[in-house]
């Protein structure tokens, strides 16, 4: 029988998804791609594939996971598997400026952004911007590389400090600095390619954006310290950090669901801020989505349901598929 395949390199970010599975009775099963063996002649069973491997795996010891699950899914779909997420939803994943090609095409408006690899080249890239700037890592996830400056004399000493943390692609991008008028930025959700739902972030104590509980230690994997936070030095609101817009409705979001349609990505969370002046800056694209718990609860609103469910729907249409006309399954 045909299951959900569940391509993951944490387990603890699978945790309410599984929840939502047997709360819905369908059959799964978890496909963990740190390390192991590809076997191209082999055929993959039958079944809906959801990849969530993420760009941030590396900093769970797991380094070669995105690699091992490029060649995974190029495998499935060679045999016409059902891929949610698919190569080139990973493709996204992994790389920040292949995003911001990528949202470009649809009329995205992303902060200025210039690549470069090695320290003395970071240095010299920093150059050609006058005002405050950003550095963050190509290939990143939980906001890995990311460091306000305020002169590019403060950026030298970061650069050619032990404390400089290189990308794991090599690949440093440096990037305006979008200042908000308010401490916060808001991430997009969709699920089987609609729209589920915005939440508001408040950033006032830091820039670790994953909304996941087992995300939230407090500074143990804040990117930056205090004298180099991401937002600006109004006090910290004792309102929720994460908070479900009721209503929200923006033109964004039609252009981000057509971006999602046409690069394979079907379940993802897209963030943005927006200037003083109402700019809108689309900078990040997670196609290995979190939901925050509590603010969904308030809300009652659930990712991990509205994912769980559309997987069993796609099942559903694998296994209709196969009743009715066994010889073309293989093509789902």
């Amino acid at each position: 029988m045909p299951k959900i395949h569940v391509i993951h390199e944490n387990d603890a970010w699978v945790e309410p998804l599984r929840a939502a599975f047997d709360e819905l009775a369908l059959p799964f099963e978890e496909w963990f791609l740190s390390e192991g063996v590809l076997d191209f002649a082999g055929v993959p069973p039958q079944g809906v594939f959801y990849n969530r491997m993420s760009a941030s795996s590396h900093t769970r010891g797991h380094r070669y996971g995105p690699e091992l699950t490029a060649g995974t899914l190029a495998w499935l779909q060679q045999h016409g598997r059902r891929v949610v997420n698919n190569a080139r939803a990973l493709q996204l994943e992994l790389s920040k400026l292949e995003q911001y090609a990528a949202l470009s095409r649809y009329g995205i408006r992303t902060p200025r952004t210039v690549a470069a690899v090695g320290r003395g080249h970071i240095v010299e890239a920093a150059k050609r911007f006058s005002g405050s700037f950003i550095t963050k890592h190509n290939r990143a996830g939980k906001g890995l590389g990311v460091q306000l400056f305020h002169s590019h004399d403060a950026l030298t000493a970061y650069v050619e400090s032990d404390a400089f943390e290189d990308s794991v692609d090599g690949i440093t991008l440096i990037q305006e600095y979008i200042r908000a008028p308010e401490p916060y930025i808001t991430r997009v959700e969709f699920v089987g390619g609609e729209f589920l739902y915005a939440v508001r972030v408040d950033t006032s104590l830091g820039f670790l954006l994953c909304p996941a509980d087992v995300c939230q230690v407090g500074d143990a994997f804040c990117p930056v310290g205090e004298s180099n936070a991401i937002a600006d030095t109004a006090p910290a609101s004792t309102a929720p950090r994460f908070s479900i817009i009721q209503g929200f409705d923006h033109p964004i979001v039609e252009r981000y669901r057509q971006f999602i349609a046409a690069n394979g990505i079907a379940i993802a969370g897209i963030e943005f801020i927006t200037d003083a002046r109402g700019e809108i800056y689309t900078y990040d694209v997670n196609t290995n989505t979190n939901y925050n718990p509590a603010a969904e609860a308030e809300a009652g609103i659930y990712g991990m349901r509205a994912i769980a469910r559309y997987l069993g729907q796609e099942l559903a249409k694998l296994q209709r598929i196969q009743r009715r006309e066994p010889e073309l399954a293989d093509a789902v």
